[in-house]
């Protein structure tokens, strides 16, 4: 039985869709191989690894989703067209199931190859990757794929799992289950209790209660495609605008190269509802939309992503680097870059953790915005992110209250962002004041801050609170490794003078600049000692350290 839904094609850009030309197809042509089908082959399925790519020559099929009333259609092709999308490209399991409904002929190219000619042939590159993108879009729009999620917009672990599925761009089906009650025989089929949600449903199949963000991975086969055995020229550690520059670099001049990200690809930046200060786009883009296109840019040139991963360890002490992962895996590189950000300081509130997910934040995309609704939010501190996140939420809140320890915004925040936080009615300045008391039962209910000038203190019956202020860099795992300033930031290039001759430093030549008190070991963007608070200086340094590895590769 098919669900009868409007066709994935029905309504988005042609470009998502095209016919590719005789001639195009004969550039395909001797990259594959001829296969003869015939009606009701099965070409793939949900969860199958290394999904081929196809062209129709003759005959057609269709593209469905399993669920659970049987199946979505999602498009049919017939000659001239081809399957696909960004599970193609990034090598992660396949989300549908692909059956011949005419026999004809299809070629059929393994991804391996496909990734080498979007490499090399820039007009089909152009055509595959927009295709594969639109449709990426069109499924999470849709909410069509692999994966339901059943929870409650009250439930930190709902909110921190959408997130992870939202900013890793995998299609999915929220539920949520304070508004939607028609999904309760579903939790009756799997005998699923009230204190074990949120719940997963992976593939139609695997139920997962309130599982973490590595369980959901696993079961999603997000890593399946990820080989730990082989030794990288280059591993990156953290997949924020920095790693994620890096990586482009890296991968487009050849290098194997292998990203770990602890949740999702965008860092900071990823959780910012829209910069408008970033080269080339005028118009503004969200973080998480940057990132997206950054990370589909790195592993249409080969870079592999491994995600929802900690590294917890870097054993200094031999060469290839060894890079101990939470998962249980050891990796080995030949080089390093570290990109691992820093977080947003925590207000020192006894029960804030309590209420994180349930009315404490630490980004505001759209996700967040809509637990707000037209309510009264907090925006703590006083930098670029902070703004960003004001002028956002204003548009949808009653009204932003952003608190500041200090007597102004920060030095860097950029002028337009002031000017639009002075000019907007619905956005209240607090100059030193700080957030000292969060109350409420199982949501945050009020607030209590203090001015720090007169000492007094207020209570307001707010439910909301960004906090984005400061930021200590993730660099536990390099204690006793790398030389760090009384910060915890990483020490480069000539930050190193004054203590490189007590660190034994082995060669002959000085640290390269970005280079770290390891040969070979590089840090860029949040995690560096003396970055500079800027998307685009992140970028920069990503793929100014891919030149210096290529001259570390020449030493060894």
């Amino acid at each position: 039985m098919s669900t009868q839904l409007t066709p994935l094609s029905a309504d988005i850009p042609a470009d998502a869709f095209p016919v590719l030309t005789a001639e195009q197809i004969s550039r395909i042509r001797p990259m594959s191989k001829s296969r003869q089908v015939k009606v009701g082959d099965i070409l793939f399925e949900p969860g199958d690894p290394d999904v081929p790519f196809f062209v129709l020559l003759s005959g057609s099929m269709e593209v469905v989703q399993p669920d659970r009333h049987g199946e979505r259609l999602l498009v049919k092709h017939e000659a001239g067209n081809f399957t696909g999308e960004m599970t193609n490209i990034s090598g992660r399991l396949a989300l549908a199931r692909g059956r011949v409904t005419e026999a004809g002929e299809f070629l059929e190219m393994s991804n391996h190859d496909l990734r080498a000619l979007v490499a090399r042939d820039a007009e089909l590159s152009d055509i595959l990757m927009r295709a594969f993108i639109l449709r990426r879009v069109a499924l999470i729009n849709r909410g069509y794929g692999n994966v339901v999620l059943l929870g409650s917009r009250h439930s930190a672990q709902t909110l921190h799992l959408r997130e992870f599925l939202t900013r890793n761009g995998h299609p999915h089906t929220y539920v949520d289950l304070d508004v939607n009650t028609g999904y309760q025989d579903l939790l009756d089929q799997f005998q699923v209790t009230a204190d074990e949600i949120p719940v997963v449903v992976c593939n139609n199949q695997t139920v997962l209660r309130r599982p973490s963000i590595q369980e959901l991975a696993r079961c999603l086969g997000l890593n399946a495609h990820i080989v730990a055995s082989e030794v990288k020229d280059l591993v990156i550690v953290g997949a924020g605008p920095s790693g994620l520059a890096a990586a482009v670099y890296a991968a487009s001049e050849g290098l194997d190269v292998l990203v770990i990200e602890a949740d999702s690809p965008g860092g900071q930046a990823g959780a910012s509802s829209k910069i408008e200060n970033y080269l080339g786009f005028p118009m503004g883009i969200s973080g998480n939309e940057l990132a997206d296109r950054a990370a589909a840019q790195a592993q249409k040139f080969g870079a592999k992503v491994l995600i929802a991963n900690n590294v917890t360890k870097l054993n200094c002490e031999r060469r290839p680097y060894e890079l101990s992962v939470d998962c249980g895996q050891v990796i080995r590189a030949r080089t390093v870059v570290i990109a691992s950000g820093a977080q947003y300081n925590k207000p020192k509130i006894e029960n804030l953790k309590k209420f994180e997910g349930q009315g404490v934040y630490y980004g505001a995309t759209y996700i967040e915005a809509q637990l707000c609704g037209n309510e009264d939010a907090i925006v703590v501190g006083g930098g670029n992110s902070a703004g960003q996140a004001a002028v956002y939420l204003s548009q949808t809140s009653r009204k932003v209250h952003i608190l500041v320890r200090s007597g102004q915004l920060s030095d860097t925040m950029s002028r337009y962002l002031i000017q639009r936080i002075e000019e907007n009615p619905a956005i209240e300045m607090h100059y030193y004041t700080e957030l000292v008391g969060l109350d409420g039962d199982t949501q945050l209910e009020r607030v209590t801050w203090q001015d720090k000038k007169t000492g007094e203190t207020s209570t307001h019956d707010i439910r909301h609170v960004f906090i984005m202020a400061g930021a200590s860099p993730r660099t536990e795992w390099l204690q006793g490794c790398v030389a760090l300033d009384n910060k915890g930031f990483i020490l480069t290039g000539r930050d190193l003078d004054p203590v490189v001759h007590n660190l034994k430093w082995p060669l002959p030549r000085a640290p390269q600049m970005l280079e770290t008190s390891l040969p070979g070991v590089f840090a860029v963007g949040d995690v560096r000692a003396g970055n500079v608070k800027r998307v685009a200086a992140a970028v920069g340094e990503g793929s100014i350290a891919i030149y210096l590895v290529h001259r570390v590769l020449a030493e060894l």
